[in-house]
């Protein structure tokens, strides 16, 4: 299934799935309310979906099975909100070499200068281990939400990223186990104020305003679950303003989401809900590409089998009447 969180008129976020088109939404609990009078504790939410487990999904698809034309919306009279607008946690780990390699080359040609030896160190990390930073949970914005850029930065760039949905909790997960515990994927874009972030990465703390600010996470427009999609290999495609910027796999991770998990779940409670994302796919942001943005660009970023997640990025004086993109 596709899982969506959308508003309607109503404007109460509800919790929906796509049609096999993709171009309307059913209302779960709406389908539900017909055949049983009542609500499903499950379909309240998707955070209420994924707690309630293979029962939840198993109601989620009966819904889907049985939805009449009264309880769909064609896609352009709905709203999508990201899939799930407030998750317990968002790591979000570097598991694209290239991503990293090509970044140092094109500061080196920039700048004529040797990759910096807090590059190296980092590269040479993320080969013996995942590493990652913990992003800004609240920051969370979906598809079509129009962002606006953080005044103190004028370096705009845009990140294509795997999210992975975590559907189950629990401690010292075996990889042979991992797969057990997720409940799908999503498309992540780690909006990056380039200026701000290599000023505060000397401090050796990893990123903080160069990550934090309102709308640096989106996430969309669906949650595939995990029976529907293979995350080893997806084509990731950026096109900006209709062009195409880069073409990437993930076929090219290093590490994979099952190994994710068992290393941070070493000693640590992985909770239900929680986003692991996969860092940036090879040639996947605009500082690798020589090519930042400007105000005003529209970011589609796609991934084979889940979708395409759109959002237009505005500097902070740049003056929009409406909060929404449409293209």
């Amino acid at each position: 299934m596709k899982l969506v969180t959308f508003t309607s008129d109503s404007g109460h976020p509800k919790l929906g799935a796509l049609t096999g088109d993709s171009k309307r939404v059913v209302d779960l609990q709406a389908v539900h309310r017909r055949d049983l009078a009542a609500a499903h504790p499950a379909l309240q939410s998707m955070q209420d979906l994924i707690d309630g487990g293979s029962d939840g999904l198993g109601a989620a698809a009966r819904c889907l099975a049985a939805a009449t034309s009264a309880e769909e919306q064609p896609l352009e009279q709905v709203r999508l909100l990201a899939p799930l607008p407030r998750p317990p946690q968002i790591r979000d780990c570097l598991c694209f070499e290239d991503h990293l390699t090509n970044a140092m080359e094109m500061a080196s040609k920039q700048t004529g200068q040797l990759p910096s030896q807090q590059q190296v160190n980092m590269l040479e990390t993320m080969r013996r281990q995942p590493i990652w930073y913990k992003a800004n949970r609240f920051a969370v914005v979906g598809p079509d939400h129009e962002v606006r850029w953080p005044a103190y930065s004028q370096m705009m760039d845009y990140e294509l990223e795997m999210g992975m949905v975590l559907g189950r909790t629990g401690v010292n997960i075996s990889r042979d186990d991992a797969g057990d515990h997720i409940f799908g994927y999503t498309v992540f874009n780690d909006l990056s104020a380039r200026d701000t972030q290599f000023a505060e990465m000397v401090g050796g703390l990893g990123p903080t305003k160069g990550k934090d600010f309102d709308g640096a996470n989106v996430f969309g427009p669906c949650i595939v679950t995990a029976d529907e999609f293979d995350p080893g290999n997806a084509t990731m495609t950026v096109r900006i303003n209709g062009e195409v910027r880069s073409e990437g796999n993930s076929s090219s991770m290093l590490y994979r989401f099952e190994d994710l998990i068992a290393f941070i779940s070493r000693d640590e409670t992985l909770h239900a809900g929680e986003i692991l994302c996969s860092g940036t796919v090879g040639g996947g942001c605009g500082i690798e590409q020589g090519r930042l943005l400007e105000s005003g660009d529209v970011v589609e970023l796609e991934i084979e089998g889940i979708g395409v997640l759109r959002n237009r990025i505005v500097s902070a004086d740049h003056h929009q009447p409406t909060g929404e993109t449409h293209v």
